[in-house]
């Protein structure tokens, strides 16, 4: 094995490493946000966006990227969450084509009560991961890192 082979076999192990970070963190996630709250990660994920954005709504591709999805899952999702009356779509009054997706009262009560549960797994599966020898430093180095800041929408 050259060089360039053992610098490719370091970046594919910490790649495995940090998939296998996301996978019982996800997992866990998952488990409390079904049985608690009826929702998915994604769902979670796409109320959670939405709450924090200036005027507390985002264009579908803004969704899209904040949720890493397609643009047709992500409408496919929000379809789903629009008709649980968690999510309202708006068309954009500067650009008619333009569409936003804005929470509803019922999609912030229903955040709000699974932020915590959200926020409780989070902190347990990271202490998990903790004590996994092979996870332990890459939960380090998301202790280290700095609080992120609101990026513009955009």
């Amino acid at each position: 094995m050259g060089i360039g082979d053992d610098a490719v076999e370091v970046r594919a192990q910490g790649w495995r490493t940090l998939a296998a970070l996301h996978g019982l963190i996800e997992t866990a996630l998952e488990r409390e946000l079904q049985s608690g709250h009826d929702l998915s990660v994604v769902e979670y994920t796409v109320l959670d966006a939405l709450s924090r954005q200036d005027g507390w709504h985002m264009r579908m591709q803004q969704l899209a990227r904040a949720a890493a999805l397609s643009s047709s899952a992500t409408t496919r999702l929000v379809n789903r969450l629009q008709d649980r009356g968690l999510l309202t779509r708006i068309l954009c009054q500067d650009d008619r084509r333009g569409i936003y997706t804005e929470l509803t009262a019922e999609g912030w009560d229903l955040l709000s009560r699974a932020r915590p549960a959200h926020d409780a797994v989070l902190v347990r599966a990271l202490a998990e991961a903790e004590a996994i020898p092979e996870l332990a430093p890459l939960v380090e180095a998301l202790h280290r890192l700095p609080a992120a800041s609101p990026s513009p929408a955009g």
